[in-house]
C-alpha cells in the first residue's frame, strides 16, 4: 500500500522524502517498481482499460450493469459487483437521472379512447404495440419539440420527428410517416399515447384508423400508463442533454439524431432486452428477419 502510495504521487513529492515519512527504503521501494506485474495485476489494469473504453466510448452513459454485460461480449468473466468496484477506483459514474416535464395539452374537444393496452408493455412480435409522446428540448435558440414512435417488441424508436412547433402535421404525423417506412404494418397494431392534442385530433386519428390500427390512450393525467415512451426520454435527457451546455436548434438536431439512430438504436444494451443491443435481440430472434 505505502510502495502504491509513493507510485501515484512520484509527479508531485520527491522519492526519496516520500520513503523517508512513510519509513522505507528508497532502495527497497525501486526493487518493488522494477519488479513485472503479476498476471492477476495485468489483467485487472487490462479490465480497468476496457472499463474506461467503454465508458467514454458511451459518452458516460453506462453504468456498472451495462459495462458489465459490455465485458462479458467482450469474453471477459467479471461480475457487476467487481466493475462497479474497479470503476469507483477510476473514478468513473454514469450521469443522474433528473426529473423533466412532458409535453401534453390534452385540454380540447376531441374524441379520446380507452386505454386498450392497460400497461401490458410486452409484445411478443414486431408491430403488435406502438407507443408515442411528444416532450420539449432546449436549446439555446428556444424550445424543440421530439415526437417518438417505439416498437415494444425490440424497443426501437421506428419513427420520430424533431419540430419547432407542435402542430400535428410537425408530431405525431411526420413520426408516423417515418414508422410505416420503417417498419410493415400487420394486422391487430394497437397504438398507445397520452391524450394530447396531436394525437387526438381528427386528421391523425383518420391517417391511422386508414391503415386498421387499435388507438389506446393513457388515462388524464396518469403518467405510468405510458412509462415505456416516458422513460426513453428520460434516458435521452439524462443520457444526452443534463449536464452539458445550451446549443444551437441546428446542432441539437445532428445530437438527436446521433443519440437515436446511432446509439439508442444500434449500440446501446437494453435492461429490458436482458441487456443486448437491439440488433443483438433482433438477430437472435428469427421472426423478426423480415422487418426493418
Amino acid at each position: 500500500m505505502k510502495y502504491k502510495f509513493i507510485k501515484n504521487n512520484e509527479s508531485i513529492f520527491l522519492i526519496e522524502k516520500m520513503c523517508t515519512v512513510l519509513r522505507l527504503s528508497s532502495s527497497g521501494y525501486y526493487k518493488w517498481k522494477s519488479r513485472p506485474l503479476s498476471k492477476k495485476l495485468l489483467l485487472k489494469e487490462k479490465i480497468k482499460q476496457q472499463i474506461t473504453s467503454i465508458y467514454f466510448s458511451s459518452k458516460q452513459r453506462y453504468g456498472s450493469p451495462r459495462i458489465t454485460f459490455e465485458l462479458n461480449s467482450l469474453g471477459y468473466k467479471i461480475s457487476r459487483i467487481t466493475v462497479g468496484k474497479y470503476m469507483k477506483e477510476l473514478g468513473l459514474r454514469s450521469r443522474l437521472s433528473r426529473k423533466f416535464k412532458v409535453t401534453t395539452n390534452s385540454k380540447h374537444n376531441y374524441l379520446v379512447v380507452e386505454n386498450v393496452l392497460d400497461r401490458n408493455f410486452i409484445a411478443e412480435k414486431p408491430a403488435q404495440v406502438w407507443v408515442s409522446d411528444i416532450t420539449y428540448i432546449q436549446t439555446k435558440e428556444g424550445f424543440l419539440y421530439l415526437t417518438t414512435i417505439i416498437d415494444l417488441y425490440d424497443r426501437k424508436v421506428i419513427g420520430w420527428s424533431l419540430s419547432n412547433g407542435m402542430s400535428t402535421e410537425e408530431t405525431s404525423l411526420a413520426a408516423w410517416k417515418m414508422a410505416v417506412k420503417n417498419r410493415k404494418i400487420i394486422n391487430g397494431l394497437i397504438f398507445h399515447s397520452d391524450r394530447g392534442v396531436q394525437y387526438a385530433s381528427k386528421k391523425f386519428a383518420n391517417t391511422i384508423e386508414f391503415y386498421g390500427v387499435t388507438r389506446s390512450m393513457s388515462r388524464r393525467g396518469n403518467c405510468w400508463d405510458n412509462a415505456v415512451a416516458e422513460s426513453f426520454f428520460k434516458s435521452l435527457k439524462t443520457e444526452l442533454i443534463y449536464g452539458n451546455n445550451l446549443v444551437t436548434k441546428e446542432k441539437m438536431g445532428l445530437e438527436i439524431f446521433e443519440y437515436i439512430e446511432v446509439w439508442y438504436n444500434k449500440k446501446r444494451r437494453h435492461s429490458t432486452l436482458k441487456y443486448k443491443t437491439i440488433e443483438e435481440f433482433n438477430n437472435q430472434n428469427k421472426i423478426y428477419q423480415n422487418v426493418a
